[in-house]
């Protein structure tokens, strides 16, 4: 029994699926967000602070979909519906974070910008 437990704890250690790694993975979800609000006109996040607040209810939506629908929210995990699942988080974020706007075509350009960063970045939070 105290083998498998270690085992559990090294193994979680190794995928980075620990604490650390899931502040590493928001911080990193916050600056790919203050990337995409850089680049597309539309979508504005006001702060590193701002982005950290919307990375945590992006994250949630996705959560929540995820668990209630079966669905995996992800611009580019699930084609043209999970693309546009994507689009809806965002578009719906800026009602639950101040100091983030997002017009819906910024939302749609920020979900492409997002999930080609997250190719290359992942940034999957659960």
């Amino acid at each position: 029994m105290g083998n498998t437990l270690m085992n559990h704890k090294n193994e979680r250690k190794s995928s980075g699926r620990g604490i650390v790694g899931f502040i590493v993975r928001f911080v990193v979800a916050a600056f790919v967000l203050m990337i995409a609000s850089w680049l597309v006109p539309g979508f504005v996040v006001a702060g590193f602070t701002t982005a950290i607040v919307a990375a945590l209810i992006i994250a949630a939506a996705d959560y929540l979909i995820q668990r209630v629908f079966g669905f995996d929210a992800s611009p580019f995990g699930r084609g043209i519906s999970g693309f546009l699942v994507s689009v809806a988080i965002i578009y719906v974020a800026q009602f639950f974070v101040t100091g983030m706007g997002a017009t819906l075509w910024g939302a749609v350009i920020a979900a492409l910008i997002i999930g080609l960063i997250d190719m290359l970045l992942p940034t999957k939070f659960l």
